[in-house]
This record gives structure tokens, C-alpha cells and sequence, in this order.
């Protein structure tokens, strides 16, 4: 979108697609558990520095990049980020699909500050490209005698197997994840996203239910990718079913609430009446 004018944020309110600060973060939160590893060190300091520079109108953000740099200054002194940095993070950040950036332009038509809008993690939308089960060999077949010696040298693995996952993942989980996913961070990445779900619907109290809904919740996700080859988003679909699963247990805890509570006045009444 080009032409937009530049103004105060508030002008700015159609492009937020969030309802609240903590709809942003638990975005954000998606985000980073899968795309995390895709950031320099900078960077993630950088795209922070944005998304809090986002809160007045959650997800949006029109800071000129000085500004966001001399606040990153302002508290890590010197070490603080270049602009090539942060603007190597909003390119990586919109090849992600994770932010759009629109152009602004003064009244005289002179280009202003650009402005950020986050997008919403996708649950359901496929991605063009996306690793199922193990990474793709980017190199072609060894071909010289050299490579081939390199090839049979036995080497460590360049990824941790499931028996370094951290021991806040339940174990019966990880059972069933490393059957698919056999890496200790994808296991724990997938245990992430059930914890920040059940955040979201308050059940965070109640480990034996949460257990239970990851269970059947990435089961249902096997299930659905063996079926159709067209889920090329794992993380996304898994957030989609337990996102699914945990609204459905508490608007059941909701109604039988209200039911005993309903009991109870009834209760009330009748041995009212009986006195």
C-alpha cells in the first residue's frame, strides 16, 4: 500500500488485527517458537524493541527507526544494534509473514517513517514451503573421492535427540512426539505451544488435563497429516486443534458451574419454603 499519510497511530487503528496487548504477546509468542532460530541475537532485540513500541494500539507501530534504535541504546548502553541490523530483522520478519510494512508519506509527499503492522500466527493457513518430518539435504551427492571419505567419517549428530528434552515436558509426551518429531527442541516446541493454549483458556492449574489434551491433541494432528498431505504447517494445525480442544473444556466447566450454582438457589428456595 502506497500513500498512505503519515499521522498520530491512532489514525492508524485498521491495521491492527489484535483485540488486546496480551493477544499480541501471545502472537509474538507463537512466532518465536517456530521462527526464533531465523533471528541474529540483534535482531531479537530488535523485532522486541518493535513489538513494545506496538502496544499503544496492539500489533501497530509507526517509530521512526532512529527513535526505536536510541531507545534500544538508551538501555543496553553499548550494546546496542546497527540500522542495517533492524532492517535485515524486518526483512526476515516480512519474508516470515510475520509483519507487513506499509510506506507513509507527508502532506508535501515526501516519504515519512514506514508503518508495522503485525500479523496474527496462522492456524490454518499453509505456508509455500514447509519441513514435515526431517530437513531436506541441501547438497548434492558426493561425487569426489574426497567428500565420499568426509561422508563415511562418522560424526556427531548436528541435532539433540529426545533424550536432552528439558524435564518440564511430561515424559508420556515425549514418548509420542519423538516418534515423529525424534529432536529434543521440536519436542519442546511443541510442548510450548500446549502450555501457552492452555494459558489462553485458563486451564495452566490442571497439568493432568493439559497432558491429556496435548495427547489427543498431537494425535489428532498425525492422524490429519497422514490423511492429507496438504498439512504443511504442523505447528500451526497443532495450535488450531488444542486452541479448539481447551475452548470447548471451558465453556463445559463454565455451564457446569452455573448448573450447580443453579442447583444450590433451588436448594435454597425449597428449604426456604419448607420453614
Amino acid at each position: 500500500m502506497v500513500g498512505l499519510k503519515s499521522g498520530n497511530i491512532e489514525g492508524f487503528e485498521q491495521f491492527s488485527q489484535f483485540t488486546s496487548l496480551k493477544e499480541l504477546n501471545t502472537h509474538i509468542e507463537m512466532w518465536l517458537a517456530k521462527h526464533k532460530q531465523d533471528f541474529s541475537k540483534g535482531a531479537l532485540v530488535g523485532l522486541k524493541r518493535l513489538v513494545r513500541f506496538s502496544a499503544k494500539i496492539p500489533g501497530v507501530c509507526n517509530a521512526k527507526i532512529g527513535t526505536i534504535l536510541k531507545a534500544i541504546h538508551a538501555e543496553y548502553s553499548d550494546h546496542g544494534i546497527s540500522r542495517s541490523t533492524f532492517k535485515r530483522m524486518i526483512q526476515k520478519a516480512k519474508d516470515l509473514g510475520m509483519i507487513s510494512v506499509y510506506e507513509t508519506e507527508r502532506k508535501n509527499g515526501s516519504q515519512s517513517s514506514n508503518l508495522y503492522s503485525f500479523n496474527r500466527f496462522p492456524t490454518n493457513e499453509l505456508p509455500k514451503e514447509e519441513i514435515l518430518n526431517h530437513p531436506k539435504e541441501t547438497n548434492n551427492l558426493l561425487k569426489t573421492e574426497k567428500d565420499q571419505k568426509i561422508k563415511e567419517r562418522k560424526e556427531e549428530p548436528s541435532e539433540l535427540d529426545h533424550t536432552y528434552v528439558s524435564d518440564r515436558v511430561p515424559q508420556p509426551f515425549v514418548q509420542l512426539v519423538k516418534c515423529f518429531f525424534p529432536e529434543a527442541k521440536a519436542i519442546e516446541e511443541h510442548w510450548k505451544i500446549v502450555k501457552i493454549t492452555a494459558y489462553q483458556h485458563h486451564w495452566e492449574n490442571d497439568p493432568e488435563l493439559i497432558l491429556d489434551v496435548a495427547i489427543q491433541s498431537f494425535k489428532q494432528l498425525i492422524r490429519k497429516m497422514k490423511f492429507n498431505s496438504n498439512i504443511k504447517n504442523p505447528f500451526g494445525y497443532f495450535y488450531g486443534i488444542l486452541d479448539h480442544k481447551f475452548l470447548i473444556l471451558y465453556h463445559e466447566a463454565l455451564e457446569e458451574k452455573f448448573d450447580v450454582n443453579d442447583e444450590k438457589i433451588v436448594f435454597c428456595l425449597g428449604s426456604n419454603q419448607n420453614h
